[in-house]
This record gives C-alpha cells, sequence and structure tokens, in this order.
C-alpha cells in the first residue's frame, strides 16, 4: 500500500514557528502538528500546501524550500509520507482553524515542549538540530 502523501507548512513569523492543536474529534487529537494536508491526484505539493493552508487557517502562504520528508509508519499500520516546507504568511496571521483547536507560536527552542504527531517529529528534530 502506498504511503499516504501529505504536506505541511512550517510557519515562520522571524524566530517564532507556528504549531497547530489537532481538535477533538480529528484524527490525532489533542497532539500538535505543522497544518497542511493530503495532497490531492495530479496535484503539485507546494500548490497542495497553499490550497490546505487557505482551507484551514483562511490565509495565503508562499512555500518555500523543502524542509525535510519522512515516511512514518503509525501504530495503525498506515504509512505517511510527509513534506515539510519553509513557508511564510503572505498577510495577516491566523486567528482560527477549521481543523485545529489552538494555534501557538513559539520559538524553536520551545518546540520540544508540546506533545507533536508522530509524523512530526522528525521535522521538530531538524528545526532544534538546526537551532542550536
Amino acid at each position: 500500500m502506498q504511503p499516504l502523501l501529505v504536506v505541511a507548512a512550517v510557519v515562520r513569523d522571524g524566530d517564532r514557528v507556528l504549531a497547530c492543536r489537532r481538535a477533538p474529534g480529528k484524527d490525532a487529537a489533542g497532539s500538535w502538528e505543522f497544518p497542511g494536508g493530503k495532497v490531492e491526484a495530479g496535484e503539485a505539493p507546494e500548490a497542495a500546501l497553499r490550497r490546505e493552508i487557505r482551507e484551514e487557517l483562511g490565509v495565503a502562504i508562499h512555500v518555500g524550500a523543502l524542509l525535510d520528508r519522512t515516511v512514518t509508519v503509525r501504530a495503525d499500520g498506515r504509512s505517511i509520507d510527509l513534506a515539510c516546507y519553509d513557508c511564510r504568511l503572505d498577510g495577516a496571521a491566523p486567528t482560527a482553524s477549521t481543523d485545529h483547536d489552538a494555534l501557538h507560536w513559539l520559538s524553536v527552542g520551545r518546540l520540544s515542549e508540546l506533545n507533536w504527531a508522530e509524523a512530526d517529529l522528525p521535522a521538530v528534530a531538524r528545526l532544534i538540530q538546526e537551532d542550536v
């Protein structure tokens, strides 16, 4: 079975990064993640990420370089191929989300304080390592 291709935005504002907590009733509820979602058939990853962020957070972003791409096998056996991109806001910061019950800006040095979704952990580790 092919891994599910997912994209995520590591949205930066100066030295802060946006973390989003999955809302109750959602898969991995209560876990923190970088916002994003599934890539549709025939869709470029960068286009999928812009679309997902517009749908989830109601804001526009500039998609930059690929920061991390890791395949994670979840406890339920599903494989997630998560590509995390360095992103910047193109306008105002988000104030709400359709998939999350909390949005939190924090420094890279504080990322490890949150309970991250398993698929996001490699990108979190890479960000922390680069910040040292």
